[in-house]
């Protein structure tokens, strides 16, 4: 079970709680529950027990710098290569060329007439 379903499963954890936890790891602290409370209690937030004891059961067997570099904890969505993104400005500009190619059809069968008379 990933770092993100264990999360889940307990749906008291805020963001706040996860936040104390990564600052500890990068503090190289351990993530206990007295230590997230200190983080907590030191950011201002107002932090409850139970929710401390979920998260810290949650992290339990986790090894977070993995976790970190699956991208499962705090990691932005990746951008949209540039490819894409060309797709997407082409789709927008693709409806005012539509509407500029009936345009140009009706003057090329006007043109084919004269052609058609002097074959048939």
């Amino acid at each position: 079970m990933s770092v993100v379903d264990r999360l889940r499963l307990e749906p008291v954890i805020t963001m706040e709680y996860v936040y104390a936890a990564l600052i500890l790891h990068e503090a190289d602290q351990e993530i206990t529950e007295e230590s997230v409370t200190d983080v907590l209690e030191a950011a201002g937030v107002d932090s409850e027990e139970s929710r401390v004891k979920a998260l810290v059961a949650a992290l339990e067997d986790v090894d977070i710098e993995d976790a970190i570099a699956e991208g499962a904890i705090g990691a932005p969505a990746p951008a949209a290569p540039a490819a894409e993104a060309d797709e997407a400005e082409e789709e927008a500009e693709a409806p005012e060329e539509e509407a500029e190619e009936p345009e140009e059809e009706e003057e090329e069968d006007v043109s084919g007439e004269g052609l058609g008379e002097l074959f048939g």
